[in-house]
Order: C-alpha cells, then sequence, then structure tokens
C-alpha cells in the first residue's frame, strides 16, 4: 500500500520559493517530455475582464468568467468557481466539455481569451507565472515520462527542474509515499501502465505543491493500486494540499470529493454531491413487502409527509415494490412502518431512495437545454 504518510512539511517553501519553470516542464499529453525555459510562459498575454481581488488568499483557486476560445470554437465559456484550501474538488464532464483546457489554463500552460483567476493565492497574470508554478503540479492522464531513464533519473529530472533543495531526500520521501522504492532503478519503459501512473504520481509530490491537478489518477490501475491512490488523496487533503481531480469515474468522484463541479462547454451545476442530489431529484422511500398490498391507496394515502405512491413494476408479484414520494423522509418511514404492520402486511424493507452522483450527472449532461445552475 502507499504509505500513509505525505512527508514533505509545508514550512519553508513558503518563505523560500526558487524562481524556475516548475510544472511547465511537465511532458504534454502524449510523447516525451518537452523542457520550457524559465520565465513568462502561454499565460503572459493579458485577460480581458475579472478585476482586483479583495480575498485572494481565501482560497485555493478563484475563477471569474473564465472563457477560452480555439479559433471559432468556445472550449469553456464563462466558467466561475472557487476551491477551498484542503479541498478534493471534483471535475466531471465529458469529453471534449472543457475540463483539460480549464487545467492547462490554471497551470499557466495557456492563456484564457477573458476572464481572471488566482492560483494558490498568485493572480493569473503576466509576471506571475514562475510563482504560480512553483506552487502547484499537474498530473496528465498520459505520464510522459523518459521512458529509457530509470525511475530516479526521471524524477532527479523534475526535481532538478524545479531547483529543489534535498533532491535526493525528496525523491525517495516521494518513492516511499507510492511505494515505488524496490522499482526506484528500473526504466520506466519497462513499467506497467499503472506503475508509470505511480511514477508521476511521486513526480507531483517533489514540490510540495499547494495545489495538486490531478487528470485521471487512477487510470490504468488495479483496484488495490486505485485504492491506495485514494487513500494517498485523502492524506493529501488532511495536511491541507488541495486537489483539483478531473475523472471520469464517477464513483470515485463521490468517494473521494467534497464538491463536484459539472462541466459542459459552461459549468452546469457545483456543489455537495449530496446537495445536487436532493436539487435535482425529490426524496422517496422504496416500500418492499412480502405480497402485494390488498388496498395499497388506504395504506398509504393521508400519511405524514407522504406525497404520492405508486406501485414499483413488475406491479401485483411477489414481492412487492413500493415507491413513495415524500417530503421527510425521517418523518414518513415511521409512519408508512406503522401503517404496514396494522394492515398485516410482512415488511422486507422500507429506506429512503439514493441517487447517485451517476444519476445527477445523466440528468445535467442530458438536459442540453439546461444553463449552469
Amino acid at each position: 500500500m502507499f504509505a500513509a504518510t505525505v512527508w514533505i512539511g509545508r514550512r519553508a517553501r513558503m518563505t523560500q520559493r526558487v524562481p524556475g519553470p516548475g510544472p511547465s516542464a511537465q511532458p504534454p499529453v502524449g510523447g516525451e517530455p518537452s523542457v520550457s525555459p524559465p520565465g513568462p510562459g502561454p499565460a503572459s498575454s493579458p485577460s480581458s475582464g475579472g478585476g482586483p481581488w479583495p480575498s485572494a488568499g481565501a482560497a485555493a483557486l478563484e475563477v471569474s468568467h473564465l472563457t477560452k476560445e480555439f479559433g471559432g470554437r468556445t472550449a469553456v465559456a464563462d466558467v466561475s468557481f472557487s476551491v477551498a484550501r484542503g479541498e478534493v474538488f471534483g471535475f466531471l464532464g465529458p469529453n471534449g466539455a472543457g475540463k483539460t483546457t480549464t487545467v492547462r489554463i490554471l497551470g499557466t500552460l495557456i492563456a484564457p481569451t477573458s476572464g481572471a483567476a488566482v492560483v494558490a493565492g498568485v493572480p493569473l497574470a503576466q509576471g506571475n507565472e514562475a510563482e504560480i508554478r512553483q506552487r502547484i503540479a499537474i498530473m496528465p492522464e498520459a505520464p510522459g515520462l523518459y521512458r529509457r531513464l530509470t525511475v530516479t533519473e526521471n524524477l532527479e529530472f523534475f526535481a532538478r527542474l524545479y531547483g529543489l533543495a534535498r533532491r535526493e531526500a525528496r525523491i525517495r520521501e516521494a518513492l516511499d509515499a507510492v511505494s515505488l522504492s524496490d522499482r526506484a532503478q528500473d526504466s520506466c519503459g519497462s513499467l506497467s501502465k499503472g506503475l508509470r501512473q505511480r511514477v508521476a504520481l511521486a513526480r507531483t509530490l517533489l514540490n510540495d505543491p499547494e495545489v495538486m491537478f490531478l487528470d485521471e489518477p487512477t487510470s490504468g490501475l488495479d483496484p488495490v493500486a486505485a485504492h491506495d491512490v485514494h487513500d494517498l488523496i485523502g492524506t493529501l487533503r488532511d495536511r491541507g494540499v488541495t486537489v483539483f481531480l478531473t475523472t471520469h469515474r464517477l464513483d470515485e468522484a463521490e468517494r473521494l470529493c467534497d464538491r463536484v463541479a459539472i462541466m459542459n462547454t459552461s459549468l452546469r451545476s457545483i456543489g455537495r454531491p449530496d446537495e445536487l442530489r436532493q436539487t435535482l431529484f425529490s426524496r422517496s422511500l422504496a416500500v418492499t413487502t412480502a405480497a402485494p398490498l390488498g388496498q395499497p391507496a388506504q395504506v398509504f394515502t393521508g400519511l405524514p409527509a407522504v406525497q404520492g405512491w405508486q406501485a414499483a413494476a413488475p406491479a401485483g408479484h411477489s414481492p412487492a415494490n413500493y415507491a413513495l414520494a415524500v417530503s421527510d423522509p425521517a418523518q414518513a418511514a415511521p409512519a408508512v412502518t406503522r401503517a404496514l404492520v396494522a394492515a398485516g402486511a410482512d415488511v422486507l424493507s422500507i429506506g429512503e431512495s439514493r441517487h447517485t452522483l451517476e444519476d445527477v450527472y445523466l440528468e445535467l449532461i442530458t438536459d442540453q437545454e439546461g444553463g449552469a445552475q
């Protein structure tokens, strides 16, 4: 399992920052890395819109009216949100929804067409790219490592780009955190996809980032390794690291994320998973009895907090299932139970129907007529 401790203290990094290219030196998706020189990167072109940020240090990320156009196509349309420090924030959406473009903007890899942002307390503006890159880390879905180099040589390369002190110690700590110490001298080309993902995770830990952008971090991992990544993300959150997670695994997002944003070029919705469920779906109870009720209307009508009912298909079969629309499950469930017992029904189960994050996602993404909520 990945080590439970995520080591590198958050102390001196805030007071001693070494200028350098930082995460911009991380590889583009789809090949070996290319190295960008220090100094202003693509995001140095001015952005329109936005304005002063009176509380720039209050959140890990502040995004205001961010828009990005490529030619005549809008990839990100007027997106605004904030992410608290130490929050695991899920960024969900279909392919082409603008998720990666948003991450590339916030990571200073490309410039927005308009809008403004503050990343790790630093405004996204000309001259600030190197400082932002020192405070963040980006892990793309494709690890993009030098396959002819060993694991240690890859990490040494990126540690030098960051201008890190204690490189050997940091590399050891990063490898321990992802349980790869025994593969330190293996070439990256000899590793499986899952192990290369672990190397990429180790790379993101090298500079002790305040904000980590993780793009599909469990892609290609087996269930045990994915579970270990989940534990590592939880440990990072406990240490105050902000994790910006893009994933297509909705069960993963529901388990890990404090809040999620659902994108489809524009921002469709944002909030805690339970808040989104309650906003989009009416609350209901699922009732199962050993045999169909003779007069279900007499049993369910007029009960406290019960607003309606229907027999769930297949009707008339045993066991029988009923769906009850309720305003307050905690008030309705005891009353329904008492009414069923009084009617002589054998109750097999009764509980609140729980919509998943997948239900929320599909409801928002498939509603092509809906706007941002």
